[in-house]
């Protein structure tokens, strides 16, 4: 790991990140060693510091800040947000991974920008256990977005059949926010003309595409706003979307809801391997992730600076040979052990975004 690249990225980040000189040089030590070692693992990093330092003394260096550092839930959202450089408005995506550490459940809920160069974690809370969100737990995701950013920055909000709910859907529509969710064809509605019946019954025997109005029923009666439902046939099941957003367009737009799944394999086994962490607390895990994000984020910014306006390659099938993400993270693992100016170049970016005197951080 050159000295020199953590420098160069700790003078970038001061000014955007709370923390003293000692601890931000920590921090670009982890960001840069998750890159260069391919894991979160402290272990694993702690070996890339360089020859003139004792691993043992950087591996406790790097305990110790995951134990006395506290930025809070959101501190890296203006980051991220810089780093991808999206004008105007983004798509959002909200999904879980989650795995075990020995007999511990960590369990991240995720919303995440998708744009054509970039899926990145920009939010996220720790679920108990290993199962669904709650609907009040989505709500406060939701709301800590809308704290840093207006509803307008919102181009489209994607999820899959997890998360629905009338409650959960009526505060999308209360604050202006566009979504197109996927929906179980078992769950019941209630229709313009008053018909109450599943979405597999209304569909049943219909020609391929169906479009339709209804309201979600619960507790026995029609509740939350009319929405519009598209439904497609596919080759064994229906892919059927409630949106506030015309039909088609939901339907057509929720093929993009897959790159944050695409996103969850960047930061596992196709780049970052946070699996191999061993931390277990939820504040602790938080960090991690905030981290993780930005290596992620970074990984895109050196391929949209790379590639310029063109894209990747295809193969034949049409699909691209490597990921922006790969492409990225790729040019930055040969960047940092040949030219470390060029590989944190992309954290330039933030010299247009430098808070003001006495402000740390910040929202774009």
């Amino acid at each position: 790991m050159s000295q020199q690249a953590i420098t160069a990225l700790s003078r970038m980040l001061r000014g955007h990140v709370g923390l003293g000189k000692s601890r931000l040089e920590t921090l670009c030590v982890l960001v840069v060693g998750m890159v260069g070692a391919r894991t979160v693992n402290l272990g694993h990093i702690a070996t890339e510091a360089g020859r003139s330092v004792l691993i043992a003394s950087t591996y406790r260096r790097l305990q110790r800040f995951f134990q006395h550092v506290d930025l809070g839930p959101d501190w890296a959202a203006a980051l991220v947000a810089h780093l991808v450089g999206a004008a105007g408005s983004w798509t959002l995506a909200l999904d879980r991974t989650n795995w075990k550490i020995g007999t511990h459940d960590v369990n991240y809920l995720v919303l995440a920008v998708v744009t054509r160069r970039f899926r990145v974690p920009l939010f996220w809370t720790l679920l108990e256990g290993p199962g669904a969100s709650a609907t009040e737990t989505r709500i406060a995701l939701m709301t800590r977005y809308l704290a840093c950013f207006p509803a307008s920055t919102i181009r489209l909000l994607l999820a899959d059949r997890e998360f629905i709910g009338a409650k959960w859907l009526t505060f999308l529509s209360d604050n202006d926010i566009a979504f197109a969710i996927r929906l179980r064809d078992d769950l019941r509605v209630v229709t313009e003309d008053g018909g109450e019946l599943t979405l597999f019954a209304r569909l049943r025997n219909r020609r391929r595409t169906r479009i339709f109005r209804a309201r979600l029923w619960a507790d026995g009666a029609a509740d939350g706003p009319l929405l519009d439902f598209a439904a497609k046939r596919l080759e064994t099941e229906w892919l059927i979307v409630v949106s506030n957003i015309p039909a088609r367009r939901a339907l057509a737009a929720y093929r993009k809801r897959w790159a944050i799944e695409c996103m969850f394999g960047d930061a596992k086994t196709r780049g970052l391997n946070i699996e191999d962490t061993r931390l277990t607390h939820p504040r602790k895990l938080a960090l991690l992730m905030a981290l993780v994000a930005l290596a992620i984020a970074w990984a895109g910014r050196a391929a949209a600076d790379l590639i310029g306006s063109g894209s990747p390659k295809r193969k034949s099938h049409g699909h691209f040979a490597q990921s922006w993400f790969r492409i990225g993270f790729d040019r930055i693992r040969n960047l940092l052990g040949s030219d470390h100016c060029a590989a944190i170049d992309p954290w330039r970016r933030l010299h247009k975004h430098r808070p003001k005197p006495g402000q740390t951080g910040g929202v774009v």
